[in-house]
């Protein structure tokens, strides 16, 4: 589904495309000859006994030649991707921001995620400490069922923003052409 017939991507069409060009240039990567040494050096198996040479249709020369094009578009496309991430408005809460600025939001959504899950299940025990045949039990800092409702809120306000991240990336216009191949 193409937003227009200048074949322009909507900016979900070019996240994917942008993981398809980190895939393409990982896999030219890996078949340079310093790449494959490093990976044999480091690894405990060889993998194979004897010593390879390159195959009769691999041109070393053609394959960095192609790293270097997809390096590039993948940088072209990359600029188009944050500005479209600059230019496009979610809301949140009682305010406009950008998506950019929605993306760094719930990045730290995610980490107070987290933070939570930690403080939820760090409450659902108390301490015991065994002290001159007796036990002392320290009491927990924060409730159990405290932690656990904001843990519920934190997860919720992660859903709904995710949901308007991703709703924006259907709608919105990315100023860089669909590639053929």
């Amino acid at each position: 589904m193409m937003p227009d017939e200048k074949n322009k991507l909507y900016l979900y069409e070019a996240l994917e495309l942008r993981a398809e060009m980190d895939a393409r240039i990982k896999t030219f990567k890996d078949c340079l000859p310093e790449t494959r040494n490093n990976r044999n050096r480091f690894s405990l198996l060889q993998e194979h006994e004897g010593r390879v040479v390159p195959a009769e249709d691999f041109d070393l020369k053609t394959v960095n030649e192609r790293i270097r094009a997809l390096e590039v578009k993948r940088r072209k496309l990359n600029n188009a991707i944050q500005k479209a991430n600059f230019e496009q408005h979610v809301d949140y809460g009682n305010e406009t921001i950008t998506l950019a600025e929605a993306l760094e939001v719930r990045k730290g959504l995610n980490e107070r995620l987290g933070e939570l899950h930690t403080l939820v299940t760090s409450s659902a025990y108390k301490r015991v400490i065994y002290k001159e045949d007796r036990d002392i039990i320290e009491p927990n800092q924060v409730s159990f069922q405290d932690s656990l409702k904001d843990l519920e809120e934190a997860r919720l306000a992660f859903r709904q923003l995710n949901r308007k991240i991703r709703a924006a990336s259907f709608s919105t216009n990315v100023d860089y052409l669909d590639e053929k191949s």
